[in-house]
């Protein structure tokens, strides 16, 4: 195992006991034996917003950082990830928001497969390039309010 994995499951694993973790970066980092810029990577790449998690850190003290595990009611989430989109998607963060809300059970295997297929590049891939990441985005948003009805 990597030690992103080992960092991510000990957090995970503090998320699991209580509804939010908290860290001092370096000492966080210096209790697993790493450089305080790898928690910053697993943060920054495994507990995203569009992954479900709220990272709030403040300077100083040693680098208090809070992770929060976001809970919304299955319409309140949704709309959460919609305004949360903007106007631009690209199909890996697309890919992050469906794999989260299926995994929440907000939608169903059905559901999220026809999202990830209407999203993909390649369902996408007759617009010019330029143009795939904000139609993907409007498609994105309107499957989803489509799933509220």
């Amino acid at each position: 195992m990597s030690l992103s994995s080992d960092i991510a499951g000990m957090i995970l694993q503090m998320l699991r006991e209580a509804d939010s973790a908290e860290i001092q970066r370096n000492e966080f980092a210096q209790e697993l034996g790493c450089v305080p810029s790898q928690i910053n990577y697993v943060l920054s790449s495994r507990f995203t917003p569009e992954q479900g998690y709220l990272v709030e850190s403040r300077r100083g003290g040693g680098g208090y950082i809070k992770i929060t595990r976001v809970s919304y009611d299955r319409d309140a989430m949704l709309m959460h990830v919609i305004n949360s989109v903007g106007t631009a998607l690209d199909e890996r963060s697309c890919r992050a928001h469906i794999l989260n809300l299926h995994g929440r059970e907000l939608l169903d295997a059905q559901a999220a497969a026809l999202i990830l297929a209407a999203c993909a590049d390649g369902t996408l891939r007759h617009l010019a390039p330029a143009l795939r990441d904000g139609t993907r985005a409007r498609l994105f948003k309107q499957l989803l309010l489509t799933t509220m009805k």
